[in-house]
């Protein structure tokens, strides 16, 4: 697991610009957190729902990639439930079922008080090549 963490950790510029920290990962699982900042606010001063969405997707990414094998977003869902506006969100991924090509999982964004900020639903499709086989475009 050590080299799965290490590999999103150093490979995955998206999740490094929104300030997400990989936490933990496990088979079919992931934590992470993220420090709410001004740049995640929105308009009216709550964090953009792009932010949650970033931050479920992510733990989403590395729980279903934790096996090894390259897995994609086939479909994805999210519902908001309560706005959060400073302070650290958390995340955490659970694989819910894994057959031959399809896996599913359920996130879970919590803010620090344990809160259940938003739940995501994501669906990953297994390519055949090795996660850590993967080269850096150049």
């Amino acid at each position: 697991m050590d080299k799965i963490k290490r590999f999103f950790s150093e490979n995955d510029q998206f999740a490094k610009l929104s300030g997400i920290e990989l936490l933990e990962v496990s088979p079919g699982g992931a934590k992470t957190k993220m420090k709410i900042e001004k740049q995640h606010l929105n308009g009216v001063w709550v964090v953009h729902g792009g932010a949650v969405f970033t931050l479920a997707d992510f733990t989403f990414a590395v729980a279903s990639n934790s096996h090894g094998k390259i897995a994609v977003a086939v479909n994805v869902s999210i519902s908001f439930l309560k706005a959060a506006r400073e302070g650290y969100l958390f995340a955490e991924a659970k694989e819910i079922s894994r057959g031959h090509k399809l896996s599913n999982y359920q996130v879970e964004v919590k803010d620090e008080k344990g809160d259940l900020v938003a739940m995501f639903q994501g669906m990953a499709y297994q390519k055949k090549g090795d996660l850590l086989d993967c080269a850096k475009p150049t």
